[in-house]
């Protein structure tokens, strides 16, 4: 029974694999987007939106945007493949038995979460509600798998 929970390449670890590749994609996408564009236009998102909010453009959301919910996801990702031994990345981790690149994992589902919190905070629910919606689940869905029993015993540190 142990052995089955804990099978090296499990399903659920995919799964995990596949929303940290979601998230990445969407974050380097809608980031690039509103960075260049910090009117908020190529994505169909009004400046006025703002109002309520610490900026005055979409460049500064879309950087943090392109960095941590797409930059830093991808690292993530591809960590999670190829287990590189990344000093920096090791220190931060404060689950010193797993993989770096686990907690990384973790911390973008949290990330993701307080993103679209903030977001709600500052600029409320409006059109595009479908969409904080749709990211705050897959937030909550990167945290879970994260947790699964043989998500994290495929990622203990020297398990390899």
């Amino acid at each position: 029974m142990e052995e089955e929970l804990h099978k090296k390449n499990s399903f659920s670890r995919y799964i995990l694999l596949f929303l940290l590749l979601f998230q990445a994609l969407s974050g380097l996408v809608g980031g690039f987007g509103l960075i260049l564009n910090p009117g908020g236009e190529v994505i169909q998102m009004p400046v006025s939106l703002l109002d309520t909010s610490p900026f005055n453009n979409f460049f500064i959301p879309g950087l943090i945007l392109f960095s941590l919910m797409g930059v830093y996801p991808s690292i993530v990702f591809y960590a999670l493949i190829k287990r590189p031994q990344w000093k920096l990345f090791s220190a931060l981790n404060i689950y010193k038995n797993r993989y770096w690149g686990w907690a990384g994992a973790l911390y973008t589902g949290i990330m993701l979460i307080l993103w679209i919190d903030f977001e709600i905070l500052f600029i409320g629910y409006h059109t595009f509600l479908y969409l904080q919606t749709i990211y705050a689940f897959l937030g909550v869905l990167i945290v879970i798998f994260t947790l699964l029993p043989s998500v994290q015993y495929y990622y203990i540190e020297n398990n390899k």
